[in-house]
């Protein structure tokens, strides 16, 4: 039965090791960094995601990177649980996560081999025992894994019309899982597993596309306090690169990239460490494209005036 599988484990915080702030920015933000602006539950994307969540049971934010889906998939999450952190797991799917990782298995030991229940189990059972709050499991990176092979007897019954109903799973005992149990997930439309994930969640849970916002851009910029000449350059920079997104998905470029960007000098960062590359492999059979991206990019920041020459000497030569 679920209730057997919760395991006596004391849960320690970040702030019993010591890491404060990070735990501050983790239960209000849904973020690692302590800036992040809050997001509260009313919010219309939170609104909307609490909205189907209670229709479908489950979740999927779907987009290219940079466009937030994590930062409202956990901010929705906390606003499903109340603020309650001990209601809600958050995982990640990587391409060697199983069955074993999610649901049950053997994890090796200093003793050996013991026997292993994952956050599936664990929040259903958690969600099982406390039937008036809501439980919220939260996968980032749901096309990266198998999700026939992860989710395994359970795939059928998280649909929202199979919950409560009982299914044995790989070591005989029978389970179910709980109507006040959400799921809500993320992922990138243009990873490999994707055909699998939505042939398997197509039909069970709801899909929100998350694309890159030009407003949201704009108003973080404004936010960050940048110039307006500047905030105008990058706005038609993003808004160039996104249309090419159209025909080339790799090409899309999501706002959360600028979350930091301030002034020229930021900027400078973002394309030297980040942008560059991202342009680099979306266009490595298009030079001209490129190029021409390449080009707009140093477009952006405002053209210095240079100081008249004195009489009789030549003009200095422009910045390069």
């Amino acid at each position: 039965m679920l209730e057997k599988l919760i395991p006596n484990v004391r849960t320690l915080t970040a702030d019993d090791l010591g890491l404060g702030a990070t735990a501050k920015a983790e239960i209000n933000h849904a973020s690692s960094a302590p800036d992040a602006p809050v997001i509260t539950g009313d919010h219309p994307r939170v609104q909307e995601i609490a909205r189907l969540a209670g229709i479908y049971g489950g979740v999927i934010l779907t987009g290219p990177p940079g466009t937030s889906k994590s930062f409202f998939a956990h901010a929705a999450a906390l606003a499903l649980a109340g603020g309650k952190k001990d209601r809600c797991a958050f995982i990640q799917f990587h391409a060697s996560y199983q069955y074993e990782d999610f649901m049950l298995g053997f994890a090796p030991t200093q003793r050996g081999f013991e026997f292993k229940v994952g956050p599936f189990l664990r929040l259903a059972a958690a969600a099982h025992l406390d039937r008036g709050n809501t439980y919220v499991l939260v996968i980032d990176e749901l096309s990266r894994a198998d999700v026939g092979r992860v989710f395994g007897e359970a795939l059928t019954y998280v649909d929202r019309s199979k919950r409560e109903l009982r299914f044995a799973i790989a070591n005989g005992i029978e389970i179910w899982v709980p109507s006040n149990l959400v799921i809500l997930a993320t992922m990138n439309p243009f990873d490999r597993g994707v055909d699998e994930v939505d042939a398997a969640f197509e039909r069970r849970f709801a899909k929100i596309s998350m694309d890159p916002d030009r407003g949201v851009l704009e108003e973080m910029l404004d936010d960050n306090g940048m110039e307006e000449e500047l905030k105008a350059g990058v706005s038609r920079w993003f808004g160039r690169i996104n249309g090419h997104a159209r025909k080339n998905p790799a090409a899309a470029v999501g706002h959360a990239y600028f979350s930091t960007a301030t002034d020229e000098t930021s900027l400078r960062d973002i394309w030297e460490y980040q942008l560059k590359y991202l342009v680099q492999r979306a266009f490595r059979r298009d030079e001209n494209t490129r190029a021409d991206l390449e080009t707009a990019w140093t477009h952006i920041f405002p053209k210095q005036e240079l100081a008249p020459a004195p009489i009789g000497q030549p003009s200095p030569e422009p910045p390069k």
